[in-house]
């Protein structure tokens, strides 16, 4: 008996404890969130080399929390052993390239566009406001960093001594995790090699390339992939040779080449059709100059 008593009164203890941790925690989560403050960044952003890039930065709070100051906004650019560089005020290194987005001081859209692009401004930067609300008084929100890649125009043509091998290359910042791949036909296509050009040669970008076989036709795609997003892409379609009655089909594909378009194949003009249509109104105009000749008669 005593047994059973005791087992039930750790039972109960057990859902008082459970019961007690799970309120505490119901009651943390709803309390932060019912005075969330938060600045939302993206992860990475991609931009081609002198081109325009919008840096976006988004203040968020919850629906019970009341700005009572116009927010600080602060832009920087993170450099490790040096001082931060700032975007927002500008500095002297981003004077006249940096605007604001939205002027409205209130908004929450507190995103920058950093214009013309170049090697030199890719790494991470780091979006920081400081805030005076109703409950949280007054602090500091920042973002989790965005790191800006810069890449210039793709190649992806067949080389210049072969005409059998396709080959894509583009220069990207020295970034890591930069994959370029190739797919025929939405397969991966087996590279004969890959070549990655030296950082220390060629600063501050390095040049990432990949050689395949052209093996039938269809369409081809280089593609320059960061872990799983897509960065940029382009577009080869192959239609292969015929050789002549006779002829060499070797030298017939070295001497011929495919049609490059971005998604698309062009066809040739069907001459023939154009002169039969035109043939048409012309049989049947002489046909009623003729009876008119002959009433006449």
């Amino acid at each position: 008996m005593l047994k059973i008593v005791l087992s039930e009164l750790h039972h109960n203890f057990f859902l008082m404890k459970w019961g007690w941790m799970m309120w505490m925690f119901l009651y943390f989560m709803v309390s932060g969130t019912s005075s969330l403050v938060v600045v939302h960044q993206p992860p990475v952003l991609a931009a081609a080399l002198g081109n325009d890039v919008t840096m976006q930065c988004q203040l968020q709070l919850s629906h019970d929390e009341k700005m009572l100051t116009v927010p600080v906004l602060y832009w920087l650019r993170l450099t490790p052993g040096h001082e931060n560089l700032r975007l927002w005020r500008p500095s002297v290194t981003y004077k006249e390239r940096v605007a604001l987005l939205d002027k409205n001081s209130n908004s929450t859209n507190k995103s920058i566009l950093l214009r013309n692009v170049q090697w030199a401004d890719s790494g991470k930067y780091l979006c920081k406001l400081s805030i005076t609300t109703e409950k949280g008084k007054s602090f500091r929100r920042t973002g989790n960093e965005t790191l800006l890649i810069v890449h210039d125009t793709m190649n992806f043509n067949l080389t210049g001594h072969n005409d059998s091998l396709l080959r894509c290359e583009v220069n990207v910042s020295l970034q890591t995790g930069l994959v370029l791949s190739i797919f025929h036909d939405g397969c991966k296509a087996q590279p004969v090699d890959i070549a990655q050009g030296d950082a220390d040669a060629a600063p501050p970008f390095v040049t990432l390339s990949e050689n395949i076989s052209l093996n039938g036709s269809g369409k081809y795609e280089c593609q320059l992939h960061l872990n799983e997003d897509l960065i940029m892409k382009s577009t080869f379609h192959y239609l292969p040779p015929v050789a002549e009655q006779g002829g060499d089909a070797r030298k017939n594909l070295m001497t011929t080449r495919p049609t490059i378009t971005s998604d698309e194949v062009l066809y040739p003009e069907p001459w023939l059709l154009y002169v039969s249509l035109l043939l048409v109104p012309i049989t049947i105009l002489l046909g009623l100059v003729t009876a008119l000749l002959m009433c006449r008669l």
